[in-house]
């Protein structure tokens, strides 16, 4: 195709996870200078709303529950013919899945550009999928996807807003928690999708206390509710204790509470992109070396971010079934991150 085409209801749809969904905010970017007078919506996943609601660029939100509301095909299919109703001209499939690709197929949108997997066949314009080769960014490769209609932009910055109710809400927790904004405000994010993104929640206790103690700085713990017991571990084994701990709170919150902040140290998870979108200057430490997986796909885009990585010698993660005990998280000690942290301040 490789050229533009026009578009007066455009759909661009990312299904998988926060980070990935932050990850393609730029897209969003680059439709809008490309079709500044089109109706544009983002189709996500119920959790990530809070990442893109609000987008000034974006004309309208559409939720799509894969494991509730349509979580049968039945369901899937009256999902479809309600998005038929909506007439789209094109669609942008930023993540391949079969029921996506079926989904816009029977909703009639008479473009649909995407990669060549899963049901590819289904899409009128589709790129060749060498995102787990890892040659680049996951940015990249999304912005990618939109040379097929003709549209080339190098904005990279992922896009998230801070709403006022939840600056105010964080303006509130500091008042509670007695945390003053004239000394500094590091935040640790010890939770990630899998047990192979975990740094040891030991090591972030070690280094909640050297940061206290070598930095004097305030430190909030955070994760989502699913690993609320690493947030419990991190507190127990602190000599001092954090300021507070958060699990299970929105992902607005999350992001006014990261542009309130001067750090976040994260292992690779959504939070680390947010940080980006918002500003906040990031610490990641990965693990995984695979290509795909890797910190060249999928490492933090702001210029002043580090990245911790060890190659420990593994071609292929074996993930939460690794046989070698996770040696490259454990290779990263509490003294190379905090080495990270005194040549950002």
């Amino acid at each position: 195709m490789n050229k533009k085409i026009k578009a007066d209801k455009i759909l661009v749809i990312r299904t998988d996870r926060i980070g990935d969904v932050l990850l393609s905010t730029p897209v969003i970017k680059a439709i809008r200078d490309a079709y500044p007078h089109s109706y544009i919506a983002m189709m996500v996943r119920p959790y990530a709303r809070d990442i893109v609601d609000g987008n000034p660029l974006l004309d309208e939100v559409i939720i799509y529950d894969k494991y509730g509301r349509q979580g049968s095909f039945l369901s899937s299919l009256k999902f479809a013919f309600a998005l038929r109703k909506k007439k789209f001209d094109l669609a942008i499939i930023l993540h391949p899945t079969n029921r996506v690709h079926l989904i816009t197929w029977l909703a009639g949108i008479r473009t649909r550009v995407g990669f060549n997997r899963k049901l590819g066949f289904l899409l009128s314009a589709a790129i060749t999928d060498e995102k787990h080769l890892g040659l680049r960014h996951e940015v990249d490769y999304n912005l990618e996807l939109l040379r097929e209609i003709g549209i080339d932009s190098k904005e990279r910055k992922p896009f998230m807003k801070v709403k006022e109710d939840d600056l105010k809400w964080v303006k509130g927790l500091f008042l509670e928690k007695n945390i003053d904004r004239n000394k500094p405000l590091f935040c640790l994010h010890p939770g990630a999708s899998c047990i192979s993104k975990k740094w040891p929640a030991e090591n972030f206790a070690r280094l909640n206390d050297c940061l206290q103690e070598k930095l004097k700085a305030q430190v909030i713990v955070f994760v989502g509710k699913e690993d609320k017991q690493a947030a419990n571990d991190v507190y127990r084994l602190s000599q001092n204790k954090p300021a507070c701990i958060l699990s299970g709170v929105s992902l607005g919150k999350i992001a006014a509470l990261l542009s309130e902040s001067d750090l976040l140290i994260s292992n690779d998870s959504g939070p680390v992109h947010i940080s980006v979108a918002v500003g906040t200057p990031v610490v990641a430490i990965f693990g995984r070396n695979q290509p795909g997986l890797s910190p060249r796909r999928w490492g933090p885009l702001g210029k002043n971010d580090i990245v911790l990585h060890k190659d420990v010698g593994c071609k292929v993660c074996l993930a939460h079934n690794c046989q070698r005990d996770f040696e490259c998280l454990k290779a990263i000690k509490t003294e190379d991150v905090l080495d990270a942290v005194k040549k950002i301040f």
